[in-house]
């Protein structure tokens, strides 16, 4: 667990993937999450995820995500499965925790990359796989990742 903590705040400092959620909230931003603009209802659940503007709210930051990850934000969808792997706002569910991961990962997000890599190394929601956990790192490190290429 203390891992998956290193990894997300890594992702998160090198911006890999979640550089752009972290706008501040304004009524303007609101207006666009409202609107149904996926980055802005990203950036509207990474506010209530860290209490940003707004009173810190887990299960709002939780329906901002997925509405953006519906939309196929990839930003959205990583974080999505971290509240999962987390059980911020929703109860931990570390399967639908790799289903958000693999979405973003798909789509290229290199944080996304590296969760689901820690996953398949660790047997979290999914069947451990060291081929597919070095497979996920390094599609992760070649993006820069700092995390996926330790």
């Amino acid at each position: 667990m203390k891992r998956l903590l290193v990894v997300l705040l890594v992702g998160l400092i090198t911006m890999n993937g979640w550089a752009e959620v972290s706008v501040p909230y304004s009524p303007e931003l609101l207006k666009k999450a409202e609107s149904g603009d996926a980055e802005a209802q990203c950036s509207l659940g990474w506010c209530y995820k860290h209490g940003k503007g707004v009173a810190k709210d887990g299960r709002e930051a939780v329906k901002w995500y997925t509405k953006a990850a519906e939309q196929g934000n990839a930003s959205a969808q990583n974080c999505l499965g971290w509240c999962y792997a987390n059980g911020m706002g929703v109860v931990k569910d570390e399967k639908e925790a790799v289903k958000w991961y693999t979405k973003a990962a798909e789509m290229g997000n290199a944080s996304a990359q590296n969760c689901l890599g820690w996953c398949y190394a660790n047997g979290k929601g999914v069947v451990k796989d060291d081929k597919q956990a070095f497979n996920w790192y390094r599609k992760s490190a070649e993006q820069g990742d700092h995390e996926g290429q330790c």
